[in-house]
């Protein structure tokens, strides 16, 4: 944040007073404060405190001892003032000055202070009181900070405060500020306080604490006595506790919340303290302090005399508070479970609860589990009190949860958490069935309980239960046969929960419950029947089967082809049984079914004409009314039951099976709802009956069973009308529901019985409040109300307020704001059915009648017409108005709540905010009800049905529009302006703002300035009620106005700034009343949350707004030192969005620093908070924040991962982190992650569980493994036992986290390693690599399997990275070669016998990978990683029945595909990499004979399960007879293509290799001449599933070259056509890949002339040019390969290749021939400039690939040239000359791409000059005379390039004229031309050389050797005076003796002549440094025909015989002869390679 600038650094000292006497530093200006405005006194007051608060932090020790005095008098200048007076803010300012001086500076005017305050608060009444509250509280303040050193002065103090307690009498604010100063003085001073003065606090705030009539009052009175008992032993006896009890007690009755609290903490503290593990009841003596001389303070002696007058009767002995753990829970459980405690006292005691247990600490925790345990089983939810009360029953069960679940559980360390499980499995849940006497078997309650806190654990520990889960399993499946409905429900819960952290349970657990729910069919006939155990056994069927679908490698299809055989088979013949079997065994059969629904959509739909069937059975048209008057109530109450059933059966399958709602299936099932409605009508009025013998269930009556099936009618309608299509729900059933949903929450007569002490509460005279009743029924309110937080009716999503506080402390007050429990057993199907998405329990039946009515209600109200809308809508004015209401409040106090709800919903779902189908509300009519009706609702007193009704005003509007938006506005302003009723103000307001917040900144812009101007003015309405909501209000304006609130900003803070300063807008205020309604309203927090809204609105431009930016700045620092939960977390929102907005303007480093306290705090919330502004702040810059931080916070995240492994924003810090630096410095995260796993948690005692061994750590079957485990620190009993947690590893997830950051570290620079030549991080990782295998060995051999899995990837990645490197030391040797005794002992845990599929594929994958590196390359020593591929292979191609790998048997059909295809990829990849590494031929030849058909097989298999349609959609009825793989392939589909996908291009990868290899049974294979024997056939067929003829369809494959191809080249063709989801880089590579393969299969060995079918060439060339377009250089590089190949091999152009050039008829493949002639031209275009309109994407320059690119395509071309009929030659020539042409003048191909084109120019040239056409020669010429235009060009040197141009021309033109010399004539003007230029040339020198060169070429090819002779000849006997020529001229003189030499022998003489006359008038010329030239091109010229050398120099004259004398004397010096003819010689200098 931005300093003043007066403000000094901490550093320096702040300006003195000068001796002129100017002002000192903040000195106040009293004169101007009171010249402002009234208004803005007290923010310039506020600004001015803020500002010294600042200055006072930021002195040193120095600083505050110098500016005592000035400061002193400051503050109480302050503290004086009459106007304005100090407030809450300013007193708090004060007291936060006068501890930053007096803690830090020295103490002199320590004394001084204290007796000034003091002076103060004893002041007559000329001094305000408040003043002497602003003095109190700087009493309280200075006495906290710098107690310790005024001890002396503390009864003073203290007597003081005392009795300005009788003239605060009328001040609350005072009187509480009184009780906060007691207490901070006696934390101040600690122990020092004298016992007198402490006694006499203890009294004085005991007798306020228990019934003051102010509520804050009692709060501070509360934790004056918490400080009192923390900080003194004065009290810690029985006689003191007792009466502190009383008064405690009273305190917990109260309806606030925060003096519960308050009251809670105090008892906690005084419990806490009292803990001991051994007590003793040693009594206290009352220690009288001897008489001082000097005279004793008044007002002890009078507290002394009145404490002895106040015992008449003798007392009974004291003794010291002490008491074990569970007596001090046993005095907790006392009071809650009296029957006179209410229910707000009982929330109260949980509160304590949870404090007691958080202050014991975790050790005490861990080592008393389970007698904490038993106590609140036995001494709460099995008390008498709690069982005949269901309200209080449940509401005590969601107690338990909360402290044994959440807050024991997480206390709990990983080690004692298996311990807590093993307690309540062995000491508990095996306890039932009685089996010993000495243990008595638990109660019900005790088990759900128990079964309860188990499910916790297990869904905490997860994967790592295995150890102990079979026990847990038995355990579980025993309980289900218990009699009671709630503790089977629970155990199915749990078992389900068992099975999803421990999958291999599955199969097991399925089996046995199948097997008993047979067993007790069975016995349902005979005298042992059960049908309750029958039930339990069915819901724990269904629970483990909807676990099922998240495990299917676990899964059997034949198990669930059992279960729906036995279900239906129930269900047919239950009607030949008695009523009650036959009930029985159809409830069985419809949760069996209800649970098979789970499996989803490919399970469901094969059988959904038979499940349609039986539920129309189970739900008919009802029989006439004579009919059902005739029935009995027994029989039906059985029809009743017989569709509750099957209703819950369709409502699991429309909750998994969406995609199966068609129209007809909506319709279909919309009847059937509509029939059981008609059913629910037609029953008699009469619903109950004595007789046991007219009940179908003793306990439930046909109402019940009516209610039942009424709560899942309208379930079901919900979700048809939320998932099904829009039109297919008969407007009937909308008739047929609607009326009776109306009815069931709005109808004055329907709502469950409620209990008589409910009906007296519900009188008027006696009632207050509907939340309070606590009867289990609230008189039919709905339970998705509690508090103010709502939840949506439809999709049940909670919807929390923003003042609704989150945590342990909090929970246990929320569970009382509802009258309604919620618990398991009121709906079963939650076994199988998902669970709330906050983990809510299902409500009871009437209640959810009344959820799901509300429900139905709202999504069908806006689809129906508008006459039926207003009927329904007047139906329920109707039903609110009913007379009988205004004798029932209560019940008219639910209808309210319920109407509200119900009418948002139905506004939200037209304007599409909840549901799937809008509908219209937009009538006249309709809108007209509404409103009246939302017009009632929005004055009641009930703040959450405002809250609601005004929701959906704002919806509606939003949904009206403007013509119903302006009257609603006027209407409610008008109503506030009239109505002075503070609700119906709140009311009105919270709407105007919903409406604004609904219609959005641009639509209610019109309206805004009269909501502001409005909210406003409310806002600083005196009353709690009133300005709360207002200034919520206003922050909801704000914010959704956005910039178009930019105009009120300004008024807006200052208001805001105002308000808070203001002591009318705080519980403080001294007006009682007010005081009570603000301690429940967070005002201050609301003033913060609007502060945070402008923050937002002004966005960016706060850092140009000077004067908002730094109120805002002020304020946020003023909220942050805030006490107050709400505004603290306010505050940190305002913090983080300025971190964004102005963070130049933000004090980064104490904000950074503050976050790395808040993360430690104990508030859950604020630690969350702090979380995510931290992951904020490190996705920008992660390192700035750790070298900002100070040290240890990465240890503190870690702990925060450790204590909630979930946590997704310390996931995001840790990932930001590691993107940001771990590519550039890797060894950091590789320690990190090695710290983390072997980072210990220390615990001070010793837990002394008892140790019970078991399987769950790895099997260390040889000591090689053990050795490596030990050395990695891991016990080999380590993670199999369960020991005690004094040394425990973090939890196995953290772990894990940290494994997937390496995994992820090691994947980011393999990737970079790709790209990067010399990557930086590979070279750091490379030298880490020790560490690296040592972590992933740690984890491959942990106990949890997921930790396997990942520690076997990791080694995969190092093996892949660094299996080929050489040891940098020893170069000779392999990088890894040390490390492979690690790696093959980390692999034998995963063969053992409790690994897993998962963690056996992934060391599948690791054993081919190290074989295929070449670590070890001798076969024999490769050991039991080659044996085990071996053993695989044949043991998953031979017998699919028992295929096994190591020791790991038993595998499901669906895990040993996925084995099997790790298996067969692993040997794909041995084959693919044989082609590199020799060595591997020898491994993979024996078996590639069994390996192809295998392959092949399986690709097929994939495609069949990737291609073809379902098999059940061409399917008819399926006999459950039938093959079951066949039936069921696809519910295996999904699950088995993601296997197939990760595999299969590995295969046809091995394939093509071996293609390429021309091996000859691969080709027999691809045309299936080796089919697989029968025998070995693995599980799924390529002709079908297990060998099943299947239809054929398309290509018969046997008319091709190769059966296989397609098989192949639809896999290649699909997954390169469809998006993949994949990274691009990893999409990139995958294509690549395929296309690679594609290449060798589009052969004609293996393709044929199949690919040149017209519909799949056109598809493939689409798909080829689409990748050329959008793909990378490499995959256009194959693309290139691939239409070169099929152009080389295309019939036509082996066709054209026979036939005669002029004889050929054009044919209609030609067309084929020219379009992929146009992909390779395609590549071109983008890679060269001016080749086509579009830029390019790559600039050639700096792009080695593309000029590789460049020359691979020109190859392709000249390649397709040779082979094209000989018809459309013509225009293919053409085009490639203008290629080359257009290449030759584009600047950006000069430097690269040029030199490399020649060649191929040259060859194509070549090649169209030997094929004699006719068009050739003007082709050419054409070219010539576009080259010699591009000379011309390059020679005006315009660009850069120019230079390059020119010479590469030269050379172009050389090439064309020598390739092709026949095809110009001697004459041609174009050669004569460019021969001109080529001599102009050789003069120049910087393109003298080259063309010194082409004439070589060109006379050596013959090309016009009478124009370029003489020029030679002349260029030589007359240099040139430039510079630069030499090397030419030696060029030229040997181009002429080559030339002669190349003479016909009669014209050898002349030649010889001219080139000896032109070498020596050239060294006649040049002098003495030509000489030794000329002598060797004379010597060449001798030796080429001596007799016409010696002839020549016998005609020579003496001078030129002389010069040709010294010119061989200069050669002779070197004594050697070199000659131009022996260039083809070896080296005479050969490097020595033998280094021995």
């Amino acid at each position: 944040m931005a300093e003043p600038e007066t403000t000094p650094t901490p550093a320096e000292a702040p300006p003195k007073p000068t001796v002129n006497g100017e002002n000192a530093a903040f000195e106040l200006d009293v004169p101007k404060l009171h010249s402002l405005p009234s208004e803005q006194q007290g923010l310039y007051l506020l600004t001015f405190t803020a500002n010294l608060v600042r200055h006072v932090e930021s002195l040193n020790a120095d600083g505050a001892s110098a500016e005592q005095l000035p400061l002193k008098k400051e503050l109480f200048q302050i503290i004086n003032l009459s106007s304005p007076a100090p407030t809450r803010i300013i007193r708090n300012n004060l007291g936060r000055c006068f501890a930053g001086i007096f803690s830090k500076g020295n103490r002199k005017l320590l004394y001084e202070s204290i007796n000034d305050l003091v002076a103060v608060v004893q002041a007559g009444k000329d001094k305000g009181l408040q003043a002497k509250h602003a003095a109190a509280s700087c009493l309280g303040a200075l006495f906290e900070a710098a107690g310790d050193s005024a001890v002396s002065l503390s009864p003073l103090a203290c007597a003081a405060l005392s009795k300005a307690l009788k003239a605060a009498s009328n001040d609350t604010g005072y009187r509480s500020a009184i009780f906060r100063a007691q207490g901070r003085i006696t934390k101040g001073i600690n122990t020092a306080i004298d016992e007198d003065v402490g006694r006499g606090l203890w009294k004085q705030a005991r007798n306020v604490a228990g019934g003051d009539k102010s509520l804050l009052v009692q709060a501070s009175a509360c934790w004056c006595l918490e400080q009192l008992a923390r900080c003194t032993s004065y009290f810690d006896n029985s006689n003191d506790f007792e009466k502190l009890q009383t008064p405690l007690y009273k305190a917990l009755e109260s309806s606030s919340a925060t003096v519960r609290r308050a009251a809670a903490s105090t008892l906690a503290t005084v419990l806490v303290k009292s803990f001991s593990e051994q007590p003793g009841a040693e009594a206290v003596p009352r220690i009288r302090k001897p008489k001082k001389a000097r005279k004793a303070p008044k007002g002890e002696e009078l507290e002394e005399e009145l404490d002895r007058a106040s015992s008449p009767v003798p007392e009974k002995p004291a003794t010291a508070l002490s008491y074990t753990l569970l007596d001090l829970l046993k005095i907790l459980s006392t009071h809650y479970c009296r029957p006179t405690t209410s229910i707000k006292a009982r929330a109260g005691v949980a509160i304590c609860y949870v404090k007691v247990i958080k202050a014991l600490g975790e050790s005490v925790v861990e080592k008393n589990y389970g007698d904490i345990a038993r106590h609140l089983f036995n001494d709460i939810l099995r008390h008498p009190s709690m069982q005949f009360n269901k309200y209080r029953q449940l509401m005590s069960r969601q107690i338990v949860r909360i402290i044994l679940e959440r807050v024991i559980g997480k206390m709990l360390g990983e080690t004692a958490q298996l311990n807590a499980c093993r307690f309540l499995i062995s000491d508990i849940i095996k306890d039932y069935p009685q089996a010993v006497r000495e243990r008595p078997e638990p109660s019900k309650q005790v088990l759900i309980g128990a079964i309860s806190a188990l499910t916790s654990l297990v869904g905490g520990v997860n994967g790592a239960i295995g150890g102990i889960a079979e026990q847990c399993r038995e355990g579980l499946l025993q309980v289900l046969q218990h009699p009671n409905f709630t503790v089977q429900v629970h155990a199915a819960r749990a078992l389900r929960a068992i099975v999803v952290a421990c999958p291999q349970q599955l199969l097991p657990t399925v089996t046995i419950c199948m097997n008993s729910v047979n067993r007790e069919l069975n016995l349902l006939a005979g005298p042992r029947q059960g049908p309750k155990r029958c039930v339990g056994y069915a819901h724990g069927l269904a629970a483990v089967l909807s676990a099922s679908s998240l495990h299917p490698l676990y899964g059997s299809v034949d198990v669930y082809a059992r279960v729906l055989q036995r279900a239906t088979t129930l269900l047919k013949s239950s009607g030949s049984s008695d009523l009650r079997i036959s009930s029985c065994q159809l409830q069985v059969a419809w949760i069996m079914i209800g649970g098979l629904m789970t499996l989803g959509p490919n399970f469901v739909k094969i059988h959904l004409s038979q499940l349609m069937l039986l539920w129309k059975n189970a739900l008919p048209r009802p029989v006439a009314k004579e009919n059902i008057s005739q029935r009995t109530m027994f029989e039906l109450s059985y029809l009743a039951h017989v569709r509750e059933c099957a209703l819950a059966s369709i409502r699991s399958f429309m909750t998994f099976n969406q995609r199966l709602l068609t129209s007809d299936v909506s319709r279909r099932l919309s009847v059937m709802l509509e029939n059981t409605v008609a059913f629910l009508q037609s029953l008699p009025e009469k619903k109950t009956s004595e007789d046991p013998n007219n009940r179908l269930s003793a306990a439930l009556q046909l109402s019940e069973y009516e209610v039942m099936v009424r709560r899942r009618v309208f379930q079901c309608f919900s979700q048809l009308l939320t998932l099904s299509p829009a039109p297919s729900i008969e407007a009937t059933a909308h008739s047929t529901i609607l009326p009776l949903a109306v009815a069931s929450f709005v109808d004055a007569d329907y709502y469950a019985s409620a209990s008589l002490s409910a009906t007296i509460a519900s009188a008027a005279a006696s009632f207050e409040s509907i939340w309070d009743i606590g009867d289990n029924s609230g008189f039919g309110v709905t339970s998705l109300v509690q508090g103010l937080d709502v939840r949506d009716p439809v999709e049940r999503r909670l919807d929390s307020h923003w003042t609704s506080r989150q945590g342990d402390e909090y929970d246990c007050d929320y569970v009382t704001q509802s009258p309604i429990g919620s618990s398991v057993e009121y709906d079963s199907s939650c076994c199988y059915l998902p669970d709330a998405p906050d983990g809510g329990y299902p409500s009871p039946p009437g209640t959810e009648v009344v959820n799901s009515a509300i429900a139905a209600f709202s999504l069908s109200l806006p689809l129906l017409a508008p006459r039926v809308q207003e009927s329904t809508l007047e139906q329920m004015s109707s039903l609110m108005s009913a007379t009988v209401l205004q004798k029932d409040p209560a019940r008219k106090a639910a209808i309210l709540v319920n109407v509200s709800l119900a009418l948002s919903t139905a506004c939200k779902v037209s304007i599409g905010e909840v549901g799937t189908h809008r509908g219209d509300l937009r009538r006249d009519a309709t809108e007209n009800a509404l409103q009246a009706l939302l017009h009632t609702c929005i004055m009641d007193g009930d703040a959450v049905v405002r809250l609601i009704t005004a929701e959906a005003i704002g919806a509606l509007c939003c949904s009206s529009g403007s013509v119903l938006t302006g009257p609603e506005v006027t209407y409610l302003t008008e109503t506030i302006v009239n109505n002075r009723e503070p609700h119906v103000r709140a009311g009105c307001a919270l709407a105007l703002a919903r409406i604004h917040n609904q219609l959005g900144g641009m639509a209610a812009g019109f309206h805004m300035k009269n909501i502001v101007g409005i909210l406003m003015s409310l806002a600083a309405d005196t009353h709690p009620l009133v300005h709360f909501w207002a200034l919520d209000s206003l922050s909801q304006v704000a914010e959704s106005a956005g910039l178009n609130f930019s105009a009120f900003v300004g008024n807006t803070i200052g208001m805001l700034s105002q308000l808070y300063v203001s002591d009318s807008h705080n519980e403080e205020t001294a007006v009682l009343v007010s005081s009570n309604m603000s301690l429940e309203l967070p005002v201050p927090a609301a003033v913060a949350r609007g502060v945070d809204s402008a923050i937002n609105v002004l966005g960016p431009d706060l850092q140009d707004m000077a004067k908002p930016r730094d109120m805002i700045l002020c304020l946020v620092r003023l909220f942050s030192r805030e006490l107050e939960r709400s505004i603290f977390l306010e505050s940190l929102r305002c913090l983080e969005h300025l971190s964004l907005y102005a963070p130049g303007h933000l004090e980064f480093a104490k904000y950074v620093r503050r976050l790395q306290i808040d993360i430690d705090s104990e508030t859950e919330e604020v630690s969350r908070s702090a979380l995510h502004s931290l992951s904020i702040l490190m996705r920008r810059d992660a390192p700035e924040i750790i070298r900002t931080a100070r040290p240890g916070l990465e240890d503190r995240l870690w702990d925060q991962l450790n204590k909630t492994p979930d946590q997704p924003d310390v996931k995001n810090i840790f990932i930001n982190w590691l993107h940001q630096t771990g590519p550039s410095d890797p060894a950091e995260w590789i320690q990190r992650c090695n710290v983390v796993l072997t980072k210990t948690k220390a615990k001070s005692d010793q837990s002394t569980t008892a140790q019970i061994k078991d399987t769950a750590g790895p099997d260390m079957q040889d000591e090689e493994v053990a050795g490596f485990a030990a050395a990695a620190g891991t016990h080999k009993d380590d993670e199999a036992q369960a020991p005690t947690s004094t040394q425990e590893l973090m939890r196995w997830q953290v772990r894990l986290f940290a494994m997937e950051c390496l995994h992820s570290l090691i994947a980011m620079i393999s990737k970079e390693a790709a790209v990067v030549e010399e990557s930086s991080g590979e070279a750091a990782l490379q030298s880490k690599v020790a560490d690296v295998v040592r972590i992933a060995f740690s984890a491959s051999t942990a106990g949890v399997a997921a930790l396997r899995v990942v520690g076997m990837r990791i080694i995969d990645q190092v093996l892949k990275m660094f299996g080929r490197t050489p040891d940098p030391d020893f170069p000779e040797a392999m990088l890894l070669e040390q490390y492979q005794a690690q790696i093959s002992s980390a692999l034998t845990p995963a063969f053992a016998t409790d690994s897993s599929p998962e963690l056996a594929a992934a060391a599948v994958s690791v054993c081919a990978t190290f074989i295929a590196t070449g670590i070890v390359t001798d076969i024999d020593r490769m050991g039991r990683i080659l044996k085990v591929l071996v053993s695989a292979l044949e043991s998953f191609s031979q017998d699919s029945e028992s295929a096994s790998i190591g020791d790991l048997r038993g595998l499901s059909a669906n895990a040993q595909v996925m084995v099997r295809m790790a298996v067969f990829s692993a040997w794909a990849e041995l084959q693919i990499a044989s082609a590199d590494q020799r060595y591997l031929i020898d491994v993979v030849k024996p078996h590639i004979a069994q390996l192809v058909p295998l392959w092949l097989s399986s690709l097929r298999e994939y495609s069949r399960l990737r291609f073809e349609p379902d098999i059940s959609a061409s399917m008819g009825a399926i006999a459950i007879s039938d093959d079951l793989d066949t039936v069921y392939a696809a519910l295996n589909r999904e699950t088995l293509l993601e296997f197939y996908q990760a595999s299969w291009l590995s295969l046809v990868d091995a394939i093509a290799s071996l293609i390429d290899e021309d091996s000859e049974f691969v080709f027999d294979a691809l045309d299936g001449k080796s089919g697989i024997p029968e025998e070995g056939a693995s599980e799924h067929q390529v002709d079908g599933v297990n060998g099943i003829a299947r239809k054929s369809a398309g290509i018969n494959y046997r008319e091709e070259p190769a059966a296989f191809f397609f098989v192949l080249f639809g896999l290649a063709f699909e997954s390169l056509a469809v998006r993949s989801n994949d990274d691009d880089s990893t999409t990139r590579q995958r294509n690549l890949d395929i296309l690679q393969a594609l290449k060798k299969i589009l052969r004609p060995s293996v393709s044929g002339n199949a690919i040149y079918q017209e519909v799949i060439f056109s598809e493939t060339v689409d798909l080829l040019s689409r990748m050329v377009l959008t793909e990378s250089l490499t995959v256009q590089s194959v693309v290139v390969e691939i239409a070169r190949n099929l152009c080389v091999a295309h019939p036509s152009s082996r066709q054209g290749l026979q036939s005669p050039v002029n004889g050929e008829a054009l044919s209609e493949d030609i067309e084929q021939l020219f379009e992929l002639t146009r992909i390779i031209v395609l590549v071109l275009a983008g890679l060269i400039p001016g080749l086509s309109e579009a830029p390019v994407s790559v600039r050639l320059e700096s792009s080695e690939e593309a000029v590789v690119l460049v020359r691979t395509t020109l190859q392709a071309l000249v390649s397709v040239s040779d082979v094209f009929p000989s018809i459309i030659k013509t225009d293919l020539h053409a085009t490639i000359l203008h290629i080359f042409v257009t290449i030759l003048g584009t600047g950006a191909c000069q430097a690269a791409v040029l030199p490399q084109s020649l060649p191929m120019l040259r060859r194509f040239i070549a090649s169209i000059a030997v094929d004699d056409r006719s068009d050739t020669p003007r082709q050419l010429r054409n070219a010539l005379a576009r080259m010699l235009v591009v000379l011309k060009n390059a020679q005006k040197r315009e660009t850069e390039a120019s230079l390059s141009c020119e010479k590469n021309t030269l050379l172009a033109v050389t090439v064309l004229l020598s390739a092709a010399p026949k095809e110009f004539w001697e004459e041609e003007p174009l050669l004569a031309r460019f021969v001109g230029e080529l001599i102009d040339c050789l003069e120049v020198p910087l393109t003298s050389r080259v063309a010194a060169g082409c004439v070589r070429t060109l006379l050596l090819a013959g090309v016009a050797p009478e124009n370029l002779l003489p020029a030679a000849l002349t260029f030589i006997m007359h240099p040139s005076d430039l510079e630069g020529l030499e090397e030419s001229r030696v060029l030229m003189a040997q181009t002429l003796t080559m030339y002669a030499s190349r003479m016909q022998e009669e014209q050898q003489p002349v030649a010889i002549a001219l080139c000896m006359n032109a070498f020596l008038q050239r060294a006649s010329m040049e002098g003495i440094k030509s000489h030794q030239d000329t002598a060797t091109r004379l010597l060449d010229l001798a030796a080429l025909n001596s007799t016409v050398f010696r002839t020549n120099v016998a005609a020579m004259d003496s001078e030129r015989k002389s010069l040709l004398e010294r010119i061989l004397k200069s050669r002779a010096g070197p004594q050697r002869t070199t000659s131009d003819f022996g260039n083809d010689r070896e080296p005479s200098i050969a490097l020595k390679m033998n280094f021995g």
